[in-house]
């Protein structure tokens, strides 16, 4: 219970810090979103009645409120599911645009994930078993898999697999010429999104698997020379008992943690990757946001992705305290 209660204390004082940054930086950097969007509105030609001025700070907050005040208000508004107004795509709501983008990159990025994870620990345990062997051999080819950067490849892929040989897509998360309304709940649209998901995913798993390939295959041999191991092969137990059961279950604990908080980050999407794709994910509005100063829409990706990694190391360390003693033991 005393390790339980630390790390629930722990994540409470890490959470309450991540969501007070996540408040100031914003503030922190040069202009504020009341005035971008005023000048915006200038620009267009618009005229800023004094009707309209006050319709902006009850929509902004008021401009001469003091940081405490804003801060308060701020938690607020947090506590209502509020995360206020996109500047770019006004007057959207900020939880409107990260509902619509989140799906995609918890589908692609998600699923990519999670094959890469169960690729290279299987492959990875397997290398470890046979080390010294032909199957060993994959090593170094993994080595240079996870060195490759992700833009690179999927630069390489677009350009054999979408421009020579035409087989998938460029870009874009659906066909916008079959679906010009939008997503819809179809299998047609589903097969669509499926055809333009599966280059972007296929660059997710080969940038990704060697690092899990290295990772598994390391413990593996280190733990290979347990001296539980070794008790469990003088008794006379099948190699496969020995393999699974002794060997790749232990091993396998730091690569378990380390895809608990590989889930933690799928919600910040693959940034680069989205980016070269143009995937409708939350890595692209995060970049969008970024790049047009849409301070409202900064802060509500950026909570997102902190709730989400938080949220995933908390369960992981819960998990990994209830499967490894030693951990509890350690408080």
């Amino acid at each position: 219970m005393k390790y339980y209660l630390r790390r629930i204390t722990f994540y409470v004082i890490t959470l309450w810090a991540a969501i007070s940054l996540n408040f100031l930086i914003p503030r922190l950097m040069p202009g504020d979103a009341r005035t971008i969007f005023v000048d915006k509105l200038l620009r267009k030609g618009g005229e800023i009645t004094p009707a309209m001025e006050k319709s902006i700070d009850l929509l902004f907050g008021a401009s001469d409120a003091s940081i405490w005040q804003q801060y308060f208000e701020y938690w607020g508004k947090l506590f209502q599911g509020d995360l206020g107004v996109s500047l770019t795509k006004f007057p959207a709501p900020v939880t409107e645009l990260i509902g619509s983008a989140l799906p995609w990159t918890l589908a692609l990025v998600g699923l990519a994930t999670i094959i890469s994870f169960i690729l290279g620990v299987g492959i990875g345990a397997f290398a470890g078993w046979k080390r010294g062997t032909a199957a060993d051999g994959i090593i170094p080819g993994m080595t240079l898999m996870q060195s490759v950067p992700y833009f690179w490849l999927a630069l390489i892929l677009i350009s054999v697999f979408s421009v020579n040989l035409a087989i998938f897509p460029i870009i874009g998360g659906y066909s916008l010429r079959d679906f010009p309304a939008g997503p819809e709940m179809t299998w047609e649209f589903m097969k669509s999104a499926i055809y333009h998901g599966t280059l972007p995913a296929i660059t997710i798993v080969l940038a990704s698997v060697g690092g899990w390939v290295l990772g598994m295959r390391n413990m593996m041999v280190s733990t290979l020379s347990e001296d539980y191991i070794t008790t469990a092969e003088a008794k006379g137990l099948k190699r496969s008992r020995v393999f699974f059961w002794y060997a790749t279950r232990n091993a396998a604990l730091p690569s378990l943690a380390g895809f608990g908080i590989s889930l933690g980050f799928v919600v910040a999407g693959s940034i680069v990757m989205e980016q070269v794709f143009t995937y409708p994910g939350i890595g692209k509005l995060m970049i969008n946001a970024v790049q047009d100063k849409d301070f409202a829409l900064m802060q509500g990706v950026f909570l997102v992705i902190t709730l989400t990694v938080l949220a995933a190391n908390f369960i992981m360390d819960l998990i990994y305290g209830f499967i490894d003693p030693r951990a509890r033991a350690n408080v």
